[in-house]
């Protein structure tokens, strides 16, 4: 499969265009072919080896993607080959309030991200995408909708009926 990697930090010229063995899942993991990628300016920040970036390199980055299961491991129930799905920004972040284990594995930050063909993904970093929906709408949801959200509703404290 064909993956984007950054081989060092000096932007979007450090990127290259790489061929990698083709993943497949394992234990409730989730093979995802991935459909569309959104960029956001955390992603930019990475590729000039800003924004705290204590990433491995090369890195496959970016961190918002959603595309379609492709296949499923044993032990995965969620998904099913069709599905559309977007992955999770903090793929241990789950629920609950943040911990530092939580957030320790960013996409396209200290883990592989997006920017690949094909991704594999634990089930539980993975989400249903709204079926109303495309590919690349959806791609902006994991990140540049939550911030915009948590602006409104979080620090704005928006409510139904405000304007």
């Amino acid at each position: 499969m064909r993956a984007f990697e950054l081989q060092d930090t000096s932007g979007i010229d450090g990127l290259q265009l790489v061929e990698k063995p083709m993943p497949s899942p394992g234990q409730r993991e989730v093979l995802v072919r991935i459909r569309a990628v959104s960029l956001n300016y955390r992603d930019l920040l990475t590729v000039k080896g800003g924004y705290g970036s204590r990433q491995k390199l090369p890195l496959i980055p970016l961190s918002d993607g959603a595309g379609i299961v492709e296949a499923v491991g044993s032990g995965a129930t969620h998904f099913k080959p069709g599905d559309k799905v977007i992955g999770s920004f903090f793929e241990n972040w789950i629920g609950g309030r943040p911990s530092k284990d939580m957030l320790a594995n960013a996409l396209g930050g200290s883990t592989d991200g997006v920017l690949c063909e094909y991704r594999v993904f634990r089930q539980e970093a993975l989400v249903h995408s709204p079926p109303h929906v495309s590919f690349a709408e959806a791609a902006t949801l994991p990140c540049a909708a939550l911030t915009a959200w948590g602006a409104v509703v979080s620090a704005g404290a928006t409510k139904p009926g405000d304007s």
